[in-house]
């Protein structure tokens, strides 16, 4: 299926694997790219030389293109975009709108930039700036996300820019796909379905965790770091939310320590990423210090396997989702899904 997602970064399937902290490493990334798909490498938990090793890795098992999702508003995202560059990286992609000088020093390099949005305001401001295209994510998709549906966002952003929208949030099969394509974007991007594959490299456990939810056990919840973050609700996530700001304080000093040590930030790194979060935020020192506590706990869940310990980011989809195919298998079955449901459309005739 050519779409003009397809044609930009060269993919065979206008389907996108999202760039999801410890959950989108070079295993998932190459087979999702290997499957048609454009795979996106997770960066914002590496450190410098890591990032440039799995970029390796992931050319290492797959000709196909891929991309690398960074942290816009990272102190060392200048050194992220160069490695990026110095190793032939096709896609760059941001959690956060990048600025206009970094998306036109990506694309003087012949990178295709593509930032994630999650308002019609901030597509046309990076779409004047010069992306390629832009992923809009509505309220369904996991982790940090907004408050509008995807069906509401995504026509709002398809009628306000002349680039390539890729939607997330809600998305995990064929008849996604095709709705999609019926609001006018050029694909869908999927975070929750890749990492309930076989070969996604979350633990067993945690993923016979997301099986087993229910649409009602995915919450939204500002508990974690001052952020709406939706994940599945545990008995952590009720904790947290039950706990005051002081206990919550210590819990994350503690954690952000630990993920200094894991990403080789110094402290003073970690305080500019901080302001960098707050700026336009309006967020407390205190929410600042929970949100850099995140990746830890992340961390505790989608490497160690603890669910106790850690929290684990799921869009709304987890309800509806009850098996692990392949990254292989299940593209396939988006794109024949799709086919099926665009030719009983054209079963039906003309409307009259």
């Amino acid at each position: 299926m050519e779409t003009a997602l397809t044609r930009l970064v060269g993919v065979r399937h206008p389907v996108v694997q999202t760039g999801m902290g410890w959950v989108a490493g070079p295993r998932l990334v190459s087979a999702a790219a290997n499957a048609g798909a454009l795979g996106v490498l997770a960066s914002a938990t590496m450190p410098l030389d890591r990032l440039r090793d799995a970029i390796r890795e992931v050319r290492s098992r797959t000709d196909a293109p891929f991309g690398v999702n960074l942290r816009a508003d990272a102190g060392d995202a200048g050194d992220r975009v160069r490695i990026l560059v110095e190793e032939g990286v096709r896609v760059a992609s941001f959690a956060l709108a990048p600025s206009a000088e970094l998306i036109a020093e990506l694309k003087a390099a012949g990178v295709v930039v593509i930032p994630s949005v999650g308002a019609r305001r901030h597509a046309e401001k990076v779409a004047a700036w010069g992306a390629d295209a832009v992923l809009v994510q509505g309220g369904e998709g996991g982790g940090h996300t907004g408050e509008v549906a995807t069906s509401v966002l995504l026509p709002q952003v398809v009628d306000a820019v002349r680039i390539p929208v890729v939607a997330a949030g809600g998305f995990f099969d064929g008849r996604g796909l095709v709705a999609a394509l019926a609001y006018g974007a050029a694909g869908v991007a999927m975070g929750t379905r890749f990492l309930l594959t076989s070969d996604s490299t979350v633990p067993d456990a945690v993923k016979a965790r997301y099986l087993a939810a229910t649409v009602r056990d995915v919450t939204l919840t500002r508990a974690v770091d001052g952020l709406p973050h939706r994940m599945l609700r545990t008995d952590l996530v009720d904790a947290l939310e039950r706990s005051g700001r002081i206990r919550a304080f210590g819990h994350a000093v503690r954690r952000a320590a630990g993920f200094r040590r894991l990403s080789g930030l110094t402290w003073r790194q970690l305080v500019r990423d901080g302001l960098a979060l707050r700026h336009g935020k309006e967020l407390s020192w205190s929410q600042v210090l929970l949100a850099a506590n995140t990746p830890m706990l992340l961390r505790s869940a989608m490497v160690d396997g603890r669910t106790d310990l850690g929290v684990m980011a799921a869009g709304q989809v987890a309800g509806v989702i009850d098996d692990l195919p392949s990254c292989a298998e299940l593209v396939e079955r988006i794109m024949k899904e799709a086919e099926d449901v665009l030719t009983g459309l054209a079963g039906l005739g003309p409307v009259r």
